[in-house]
């Protein structure tokens, strides 16, 4: 399935294409002859396609276990791909883009027995992007200011901060090595909601005064909405549904995407009639068979179970794999179809 995004206005600064990523679970060989097993491969990242614009920000969105964190962790290059491509758009200079993360836990991402000073001081150091102790301490007390916080905060230890000003430090970690782009493995989820306000506002900012690019990794559609240019939502390692962010919640057509809308608290009808969608995911070493969310799907059907939809395009500049799309007047990824 390939959707065609190379016909997009906005120039991308990552371009992804046939992306898949598989891993062996399997137990020890000695266990599986004995214990009569065969091996167990789970298949995180199924054949996917999206594109990250320059100077915007793409959110990957899905349940744990859907593959989102799997393709962080690719970007970044923690991970090789079993398979795909992935181009990076040259930088301001002149060289391919390169991705720094920004880690979801701000308890154990950064190191207990360093000063935030080390911490922040390390990608200068060992990049060597600045040489002299006091070029150094200068750009770390710079650093510390851009994300909110104080030079005199570069002689305590992380354990004397709170979860979000943990948080900042991360970020003024990723911002050390002078990124352009930015993965943000969700930044916000272990921090509460009025701080992870905060930490958005903060980001926000900061892309818009450095020109940054994000491919920002969450499972909530409400956290995303007013960071993010383009959504993609993931379902057992593949993308169901890609749009842009105010399409996407102004016409939602995918079943699952509707399901993580749903979710979503409404203070104003916090009463709202919500239709019950049972079902738990399936495990991602044994996936259904046709389309993986047709077990937990209203509007299944025998077609559903049996073949795996194609990624369709819509002139509104949505990408959905939906059957219920095809049979309305969808056409192949790559035609248009009327929204």
């Amino acid at each position: 399935m390939s959707a065609d995004i190379k016909d997009r206005a906005t120039p991308s600064a990552l371009e992804v294409r046939g992306l898949c990523k598989s891993f062996d679970v399997s137990a020890p060989w000695l266990n599986r002859v004995i214990e009569r097993r065969e091996r167990q491969i789970l298949r995180a990242v199924d054949d996917i396609d999206f594109n990250v614009p320059r100077g915007g920000c793409l959110s990957l969105v899905g349940e744990s276990g859907c593959g989102k964190s799997t393709v962080a962790r690719i970007v970044t290059g923690l991970h090789r791909p079993e398979r795909g491509e992935m181009r990076f758009a040259p930088g301001n200079s002149g060289q391919p883009m390169t991705a720094q993360m920004i880690f979801q836990d701000p308890y154990a991402s950064l190191n207990a027995r360093w000063k935030v000073f080390d911490v922040i001081a390390e990608p200068l150091r060992e990049l060597k992007l600045r040489s002299g102790k006091q070029a150094i301490r200068d750009r770390v007390n710079e650093l510390l200011e851009v994300v909110g916080l104080s030079p005199a905060d570069g002689a305590k230890y992380p354990h004397e901060f709170s979860g979000g000003q943990r948080q900042r430090i991360s970020i003024a970690r990723a911002l050390a090595s002078e990124p352009e782009f930015l993965v943000c493995d969700e930044p916000t989820s272990a921090l509460d909601v009025s701080v992870q306000a905060q930490i958005l506002n903060l980001m926000r900012s900061l892309q818009d005064e450095l020109g940054l690019t994000y491919l920002f990794i969450s499972h909530d559609l409400s956290v995303v909405r007013h960071m993010s240019d383009r959504i993609a939502v993931m379902y057992l390692g593949r993308i169901v549904e890609e749009a842009p962010t105010e399409v996407l919640f102004a016409r939602t057509r995918h079943p699952y995407t509707q399901l993580l809308l749903d979710t979503i608290p409404d203070v104003r009808n916090p009463h709202r009639d919500r239709p019950l969608r049972g079902g738990e995911v399936p495990s991602p070493l044994n996936p259904p068979s046709g389309c993986s969310f047709h077990p937990r799907c209203p509007f299944a059907d025998d077609r559903c179970k049996r073949e795996k939809p194609k990624l369709m395009t819509c002139d509104d500049g949505a990408h959905i794999a939906c059957h219920r799309v095809e049979e309305s007047g969808g056409l192949p990824a790559g035609e248009t179809v009327s929204a």
